[in-house]
């Protein structure tokens, strides 16, 4: 009993401690919005004629900001910045980030997007510089190359207490419905719009603004060669025909890879596919998986030239996809089902499990991308978004604060802004195991360390204690973030 118990035995307490801080890693998310312009940026767009508050409105955005990346999932959490001024100065009181919040309309809702685009645009310099490209979205065992994608998926946030716009869900729950856009190359949240719960899963008019927004958010620069990704649920005619549009644009190709319903016409094509047009798919690792196992097939030319379609047979054939864009493909991997999987009546009579997705990347693009097998790899590659998601719900978006609609809606804006911010020290101040480590991991590791403050010649350091695991990678850290280029 003595070994389970004998830790404590010689500790004692006292109130006696000076110059100790904790959530010390914080200070590199801080130091990153003032860095990168993003907290003058902000103060810019808050600023109203004729007002000087005690605490800069761009601030206290900024500090809600670091303080939901550092896992605060209320207001009144901003007290774990307030409650060390001798590491973060000044800050700002509950009841003024509230009223910080309830300022922002709608107009001042575009001038933080605006300032938020400006702040990105210095942000990718510096991880050009540092990286040498923006990082490429992964595919199986390859990369998509300067290809930016974005990916697009709505979610359901819980509510437990009466607030505006909550209702009624798909899910049988009572809540919100947002829909988010996400940047694959670097982790960035680009938009995220507050819905009611009752919102549809494919309402174009959404998708069209999130996606505008998420689209202004890329630096002019980089909008030459996107991809655009969704579920089935967000796959619409107007939504597609938008992207093609932005695709005619010169200099620009806009592509995209969205989920395609499982309907009859591509049941009845499915059913006309000799087995040996199937092709073997791409696993994880880029090694062909056995056919008997999974396959992947193109139905374009039989739904677009169609014999006896929809019980005729007089042998007229139809486009059933004429109403679509005359450049899109239907392309269908199917596999079989594991343990449990739920399945239709089609999948359970014929033995596989199919998920039919559509695209506009044609045949002879950069060759090997042109391949089924490639083009699948990279549909299945939006189950990403799911990860950003939870990250995300983790950092701000999974709780909202407030009753009002408006106060909860800027609240997503600051839970968008603090995902970036933790995109941004990964990608501008960590290396090795931690440049790729989620939320979580970094609070626990880097965030929320303690050390103690010093002062001498006029200059205040942090003293991080030597026994701490990731203490060289904080203070590497930090002082990167003090050193990073101002924006001109």
């Amino acid at each position: 009993m003595h070994e389970l118990t004998g830790w404590s035995k010689d500790l004692t307490v006292e109130v006696a401690g000076r110059g100790v801080v904790a959530h010390t890693g914080s200070v590199a998310l801080r130091v990153l919005a003032d860095r990168m312009g993003l907290s003058a940026a902000m103060s810019s767009a808050l600023a109203r004629r004729d007002v000087v508050p005690v605490h800069d409105r761009g601030r206290v955005l900024a500090d809600a900001a670091v303080m939901i990346a550092d896992g605060g999932r209320v207001m009144s959490d901003l007290a774990v910045l307030r409650d060390q001024g001798e590491l973060f100065g000044p800050v700002a009181s509950d009841p003024t980030l509230w009223r910080t919040l309830d300022a922002v309309d709608a107009r001042t809702r575009d001038r933080l997007a605006a300032a938020r685009a400006r702040t990105r645009r210095h942000v990718w310099s510096q991880i050009t510089a540092r990286h040498g490209a923006i990082p490429a979205s992964k595919v199986a065992d390859r990369d998509l190359g300067r290809t930016i994608v974005v990916r697009l998926d709505a979610t359901l946030v819980i509510a437990h207490s009466e607030k505006d716009l909550a209702a009624g869900t798909f899910k049988g729950t009572w809540g919100h419905h947002p829909l988010t856009a996400w940047c694959d190359n670097t982790g960035e949240s680009l938009a995220v719009k507050l819905r009611t719960g009752s919102a549809g899963s494919n309402t174009v008019a959404d998708h069209l603004e999130v996606l505008t927004a998420a689209l202004t958010q890329i630096p002019g620069s980089f909008r030459r060669d996107l991809l655009i990704t969704c579920d089935g649920a967000g796959a619409t005619k107007d939504l597609l025909a938008h992207i093609t549009t932005l695709n005619a644009a010169p200099g620009r190709r806009v592509g995209y890879s969205v989920g395609f319903d499982l309907d009859e016409r591509c049941r009845t094509a499915i059913g006309r596919v000799p087995e040996a047009l199937w092709e073997n798919v791409i696993s994880h690792d880029g090694s062909p998986r056995d056919l008997d196992d999974a396959g992947v097939v193109e139905l374009t030319g039989l739904l677009r030239e169609s014999v006896g379609a929809h019980g005729r047979n007089d042998g007229r054939t139809i486009d059933q996809l004429k109403t679509w864009p005359k450049d899109m493909r239907v392309i269908v991997r199917r596999e079989r089902p594991h343990p449990g999987a739920q399945l239709s009546l089609f999948e359970e009579v014929d033995g596989w499990r199919y998920q039919v997705f559509a695209t506009n990347t044609p045949t002879s693009i950069r060759g090997t991308l042109g391949q089924l097998a490639y083009l699948e790899a990279r549909h299945r590659a939006h189950a990403r978004v799911e990860d950003c998601i939870r990250n995300a719900k983790n950092t701000g978006l999974g709780h909202l604060p407030s009753k009002h609609y408006k106060i909860n809606q800027v609240w997503c804006i600051a839970a968008a802004i603090a995902c970036d911010l933790l995109a941004w020290l990964r990608l501008l101040c960590l290396t090795g195991p931690l440049a790729k480590a989620e939320p979580k991991t970094l609070r626990y590791r880097l965030l929320h360390t303690a050390a103690r403050l010093i002062r001498g010649q006029r200059r205040r350091k942090i003293r991080i204690p030597e026994t701490w695991p990731w203490a060289t990678e904080l203070a590497s850290a930090i002082t990167a973030a003090l050193t990073l280029s101002l924006p001109a």
